[in-house]
């Protein structure tokens, strides 16, 4: 049993890793049930637990919080949907990258509702779609814009953090740092890429692929 909770308006970020923690260590105790938790934060940039400092390119733009999640700088801010993920992940079989690659594939199959490609590649964390109406990469492919970002920490096996996807965002936020500690490639978002898609819409869409990807017995990478 998941339990979907939509937060409207903007949530204080340090409010909401103290709810998660407090939701995740009612889960382990067989207390509540899982959970997904769909909010938006004011603009601010987390630091995960790999962030170099030297990505951290204006400190003075927005807020700043360390966080005990995976990865390194990210940006949250109105128009883009973070859903926190806490979830049974021993359930799965306590393989925690095989619960990442499931939960980009969650983040794929809510992009192809808009029939927008989403894809992964090897050594970037996170989901990215092909611009080919921009200029190609030195190596002659097609550039690449990041669109969903990924960072989870795991505490008695039960999730937290979670997901982020650019729906409406100010794009020109992420300038004040190098999102996830990549240069070469940029951010877009679904309104960016020409899709009149709403918080509402996502929000649709990503409860209906979650049942795709995790109404499972086993996960997605385990061959379920």
């Amino acid at each position: 049993m998941v339990e979907w909770i939509t937060t409207d308006g903007l949530t204080d970020y340090r409010e909401a890793e103290r709810w998660m923690e407090a939701r995740v260590a009612a889960i382990a105790a067989g207390e509540a049930d899982e959970c997904i938790w769909l909010v938006e934060h004011p603009p601010l940039y987390t630091a995960g637990t790999s962030a170099k400092a030297a990505d951290l390119t204006d400190p003075d733009r927005f807020p700043v919080f360390s966080t005990k999640r995976g990865g390194q700088y990210t940006y949250h801010g109105p128009g883009q949907r973070v859903a926190y993920v806490m979830l049974d992940v021993g359930k799965l079989g306590r393989d925690v990258r095989c619960f990442v690659r499931d939960l980009e594939a969650w983040v794929i199959a809510t992009l192809d509702q808009f029939n927008l490609r989403g894809e992964i590649r090897p050594g970037r964390v996170g989901v990215w779609v092909q611009r080919p109406e921009k200029p190609t990469q030195a190596d002659g492919s097609p550039a690449e814009d990041k669109i969903a970002a990924i960072g989870i920490r795991l505490r008695k096996w039960i999730s937290y953090h979670g997901i982020s996807i650019n729906v409406e965002p100010d794009l020109t936020h992420f300038g004040g740092i190098v999102p996830c500690g990549i240069t070469e490639h940029g951010v877009t978002s679904l309104v960016d890429l020409g899709l009149p898609v709403t918080m509402d819409d996502v929000d649709v869409a990503l409860r209906s692929s979650f049942d795709e990807v995790f109404a499972k017995k086993t996960s997605v990478c385990a061959g379920g």
